[in-house]
């Protein structure tokens, strides 16, 4: 028998033989301990290979059931029905759940935009003298391609077939070329938009946008380690990740460029600039010229737009409040001491001979005479005082100094593209046009939408299926074939997480019926655990918990359990969310039960083993166990962006 399934089949008979021993014998038990049977029993069934949304579903009902017999025989059955449609129907009426499909159906048009192709390959040739170069390309490529799509499965399988092959035949070894692809395709459940951030919001109640803004920066922390970690091992085993060899970094260039670089200079600026003049280069086109040279000065259209809007904003003037139309409190309402036939003046009355008097309350706008000045404080009342140091109303303010900073860094950085930018360079630039931007941009417009708050998740997600079928159509790829298979898959993914909402809504509900989950409150709670023990105590569970489950299994059973114990330690769920989407990463990476090594070894070459890729597979583990660590140690990495943009 192979070892997974001795490893599997110990698992279960471990999980069996601690209930069992925990338990108090069978005439003892209470509706409490039948629900901490039910957990045991759902996951067993999980593991020996039961569906997963119709086991929970099988098992709440059965419990459900047991749980209102010991209060209500007569009734059990109907209450039990009730229960079934209660929870259908609140999953139905969930309008998070919306954004599902529509997440899912946008990347399965992008990845048949065959856009992957060409971004590895051009991140290839950008990176080519970073140590372990294919390997850091393809992280990024994973990265970028997984965040667009959040499907593993798609991701890993079309990297096996591209880059794999690719990092065999430039010598790297297998176990790291193995890690490098699985770890990498796994990035997409965490960096937003993520489908597993959705699902958590939905069963925690907690806003799926702060959980966007918290997991964008422990996303790219997790990626930044993975690629620290192939460069170091590049660099300190070379045999291991062999730099790529000088013909395969040579790109070819066009008939322009090679005369251009020949015949004037092989920097893009200064040749095109000298191609422009003289007849000694009348055989080179002028439209490739002036096309090329555009696309040269990109980068810096791009910085200069982008400053010059930050510029702007930073230092547009304050805006002035205008008071005309606020009346003090209480005006308008009678006065004893006025008299009834008085006529009421809309403005300021003229004074009389008895001198200055002050204007009385009228029923309109108080106004102030023409050419009269401000009291010192007047508009105390109204505006609040202008900081030390700020622009008055109507007048510009200064630029801060971040922003001068922000504009020395971008000048140092356009002086050192500008100064290395050969035509072989340029032609790597333009197929990160053509491959690299736009994913990117639809990528950032989905995700500043939702994080700025001008779309809800499913609006953003709209908008992200229309910019899928875009791409795709841009690339020739949008055609009844596709639209019909990418709505299938679409349609097979969504009902597969909806009925685990189902499911595990009518079995989180049997166990708090049969009061397990009170169940475990009183036990945790007698541990007397600090919120930092707890806090080790949770993930440590749902670490373990990641090698025999996958994370739709594992947020769906157990974050109904944990949620409510957040309260007592006083921790944000939306902190824990960041820890435990984290941690689920590793339920990617852990055998038996590591989806992604099984997509890649269906790709593999014959020789590659299931073992070989495991081994690939444990020191990308060990990354993740650290990024969770630092999380922890320093929550600002995921908390200080939505406290910025919501607090």
């Amino acid at each position: 028998m192979r070892k997974e399934l001795w490893f599997g089949f110990a698992l279960m008979a471990m999980i069996v033989v601690t209930t069992a021993v925990m338990m108090p014998p069978p005439s003892q038990w209470t509706n409490g301990h039948l629900g901490m049977l039910m957990l045991s029993l759902v996951v067993v069934a999980i593991m020996a290979g039961f569906p997963t949304a119709f086991t929970l579903m099988g098992m709440g009902v059965l419990f459900a059931w047991l749980a209102y017999r010991s209060q209500s025989p007569d009734l059990a059955v109907q209450q039990t029905l009730d229960l079934m449609v209660q929870r259908a129907y609140s999953v139905m009426t969930n309008d998070v759940l919306i954004s599902i499909p529509l997440f899912v159906f946008m990347g399965y048009l992008v990845e048949r935009a065959n856009l992957i192709e060409k971004l590895f390959k051009s991140l290839h040739l950008a990176l080519s003298r970073i140590p372990g170069s294919l390997g850091v390309a393809t992280l990024i490529t994973c990265a970028v391609f997984a965040t667009a799509t959040g499907i593993v499965g798609a991701v890993v399988t079309l990297m096996g077939l591209l880059a794999f092959p690719a990092m065999l035949r430039g010598g790297y070894d297998i176990r790291l070329s193995a890690g490098v692809i699985t770890a990498g395709g796994c990035l997409g459940i965490l960096i937003p938009p993520s489908v597993m951030l959705i699902v958590y919001g939905a069963t925690a109640g907690v806003s799926v946008v702060q959980l966007y803004a918290g997991a964008f920066f422990p996303g790219i922390m997790l990626a930044g380690l993975y690629i620290v970690y192939v460069i170091v091992v590049a660099k300190l085993k070379p045999e291991l990740a062999p730099p790529l060899p000088d013909l395969e970094r040579d790109i070819a260039l066009p008939r322009f460029a090679r005369a251009v670089s020949t015949g004037i200079s092989n920097w893009v600026v200064p040749g095109i600039l000298g191609a422009l003049k003289g007849k000694r280069n009348a055989d080179v086109p002028l439209g490739d010229l002036l096309r090329h040279f555009g696309i040269a000065m990109l980068p810096l259209a791009g910085v200069a737009l982008v400053l010059g809007l930050s510029y702007s904003a930073l230092t547009a003037p304050l805006a002035e409040i205008d008071t005309g139309g606020l009346q003090e409190m209480g005006a308008g309402l009678p006065e004893s001491a006025a008299p009834s036939d008085t006529p009421r003046a809309e403005g300021v009355r003229e004074p009389g001979s008895e001198g200055l008097q002050e204007p009385q309350p009228s029923g309109g706008a108080v106004q102030e005479p023409p050419g009269a000045e401000k009291a010192p404080g007047a508009s105390a009342a109204v505006a609040q005082p202008a900081a030390a140091g700020a622009a008055a109303p109507g007048l510009p303010r200064a630029a801060p100094t971040g922003f001068w900073i922000a504009l020395a860094v971008c000048v140092a950085a356009l002086g050192a593209i500008y100064s290395t930018l050969t035509f072989a360079r340029l032609e790597i630039f333009k197929m990160l046009l053509s491959s690299f931007f736009p994913l990117s941009m639809l990528i950032l417009a989905v995700l500043g939408t939702i994080v700025f708050g001008l779309a809800t998740p499913t609006e953003a997600a709209a908008v992200g299926s229309l910019g899928g079928a875009l791409l795709a159509a841009a690339y020739g790829r949008l055609n009844l074939g596709v639209v019909k298979e990418s709505s299938f898959l679409t349609a097979k993914t969504s009902a597969m997480v909806c009925w685990l909402f189902v499911g595990s809504s009518i079995f989180s509900a049997a166990f708090a019926l049969l009061g397990g989950q009170e169940l475990v409150e009183k036990f945790v709670l007698s541990m007397d655990l600090t919120p930092i023990q707890f806090m080790i105590l949770a993930q440590f569970i749902i670490f373990i918990l990641g090698w025999p489950l996958e994370w739709t299994e594992i947020i769906v059973i157990f974050m109904p359990i944990f949620i409510p114990l957040l309260g007592h330690f006083n921790i944000d769920p939306l902190f824990f969310g960041l820890l435990v989407a984290l941690n689920l990463q590793t339920a990617f990476l852990s055998p038996p039960v590591a989806m992604a090594a099984f997509y890649l070894k269906g790709v593999a070459p014959p020789h590659v083993t299931l073992n070989q890729i495991f081994a690939g597979m444990m020191p990308f583990m060990a990354i993740q166990v650290f990024a969770l660590v630092l999380l922890y140690v320093f929550p600002q990495i995921g908390l200080w962006l939505p406290k910025v943009l919501y607090d």
